[in-house]
């Protein structure tokens, strides 16, 4: 791995502590207008200074964005599909890597969707984007899909995980679940761990916590911190249980003051 893209990991998971706290606002791709995202300056540009990296499309950023925040940028580049088609495996990647590079992001993401109809074409994509970024010296986050008929157990996501470090993702986006060490154990790469949908706060601090003190190397969270009725309160609650191991109680504390 050359110096360029260890740089590039280096500013999303932070050499200090190997862990990050990623604010995902990429939901516009295939769901439109989300809650919570419908204007995403106004929601987002409070959030950014206690974010690691910030993981969208280049619409987002390149509208919406104030180019002098000084934060990595985890840039999505696949699509194709839309919550009104039935199957959303069926996906490519959308964005050249010579636009991530004019971007400046430092790292692209990809999705790859295990056991669907259209598993192979997402992970020729995925080995497609690697060798694009290994030219590049830009890294690849490949996101572990799940399917509406896919286990979220630990034999499905380590095999998901592994297959993704396999063909060169350097960080792999996949869900949390019971004997999630296992997952890490089998995954040679960092693994951060998504939010998911909307829970309570005290439930996404819970899994935050859990997801750390189980190996990962941090989360990457939209909705349980963009819909949170607090935003702010919520991300620096978050980075508390993942750079600091507050306890999610004491966490829930702080947000709450």
């Amino acid at each position: 791995m050359d110096y360029g893209m260890k740089n590039r990991l280096s500013r999303i998971i932070s050499p200090k502590d190997n862990k990050t706290v990623m604010l995902a606002i990429d939901h516009g791709y295939f769901m439109g207008p989300t809650g919570g995202l419908e204007e995403p300056d106004k929601t987002i540009s409070p959030l950014i200074p206690f974010a690691d990296s910030l993981m969208l499309t280049r619409g987002i950023l390149r509208t919406k964005i104030n180019p002098e925040f000084n934060i990595p940028i985890v840039l999505r580049v696949s699509g194709g599909t839309s919550i009104l088609k039935e199957d959303l495996s069926d996906e490519d990647i959308s964005v050249s890597m010579e636009d991530a590079v004019r971007l400046n992001v430092s790292a692209v993401a990809l999705s790859i969707f295990i056991g669907s109809a259209h598993e192979k074409q997402s992970i020729i994509n995925l080995s497609k984007l690697v060798d694009k970024g290994y030219k590049y010296g830009i890294p690849v986050l490949a996101v572990t899909a799940v399917g509406r008929d896919m286990n979220r157990d630990s034999r499905y996501l380590s095999l998901a995980c592994r297959i993704a470090a396999e063909t060169g993702a350097n960080i792999v986006k996949t869900y949390y679940c019971d004997n999630f060490e296992e997952v890490i154990r089998t995954c040679p790469v960092p693994v951060v761990v998504a939010g998911g949908k909307k829970t309570t706060e005290q439930e996404a601090l819970q899994l935050a916590y859990n997801a750390v003190n189980k190996g990962a190397s941090g989360v990457d969270m939209g909705r349980n911190i963009f819909q949170s009725e607090k935003p702010l309160s919520m991300i620096k609650a978050v980075k508390s249980v993942v750079h600091d191991g507050l306890d999610p109680k004491n966490a829930f504390i702080e947000y709450s003051k």
